[in-house]
């Protein structure tokens, strides 16, 4: 019996000790380990920063770009049919959504659905203004439908929609 004592009287303090000393190396590392992450993550926010804000430079260049009647201005040529300037607006909107895919890397998924959603929406308003019309004809008609759309939606356009996310989620970074 005296001798279990003697053990304990050795065995516990040491165990406390080693403990003691476990716990504040655990300690230590972990906030090491945090200081280290943070630091990183600083500078990877250095690298990354810049680049998240050209891609909301750029989202936003696209929506403004992909809006009906800037995009009338650029394609639409005198003496085009009603079928040559659905297809020139249908290739200038997609084309200009195409050369700007990569900057989804930068943004939110749900703000990448949004932009997407209001190509084809837009995609889709040039198409339904042509149907009914003569696609042989003059594209007078057509335009003007496009902007009597474009008009009566004023600033609820699905690109429009789009900018104000872009600002939104561009806003949420500061």
């Amino acid at each position: 019996m005296e001798a279990l004592l003697e053990v304990l009287k050795y065995t516990v303090p040491g165990l406390i000790v080693g403990a003691t000393a476990y716990y504040l190396l655990k300690t230590l590392l972990e906030s090491q380990n945090r200081g280290i992450q943070l630091a990183q993550r600083s500078e990877a926010l250095k690298i990354t920063l810049p680049l998240r804000l050209q891609a909301y430079e750029r989202l936003t260049l696209l929506c403004d770009r992909a809006a009906l009647p800037n995009v009338l201005l650029r394609v639409r040529m005198s003496g085009m049919t009603t079928a040559e300037l659905r297809g020139a607006l249908l290739l200038a909107i997609s084309q200009e959504f195409s050369h700007n895919t990569s900057q989804q890397l930068y943004v939110s998924d749900t703000l990448w659905q949004i932009i997407t959603l209001a190509k084809d929406e837009t995609l889709a308003a040039v198409s339904r203004a042509a149907d009914g019309l003569d696609v042989q004809g003059d594209a007078d008609e057509f335009v003007a439908q496009l902007l009597q759309s474009a008009d009566a939606q004023g600033y609820a356009t699905p690109l429009q929609r789009a900018i104000i996310a872009i600002r939104t989620e561009a806003a949420q970074l500061f």
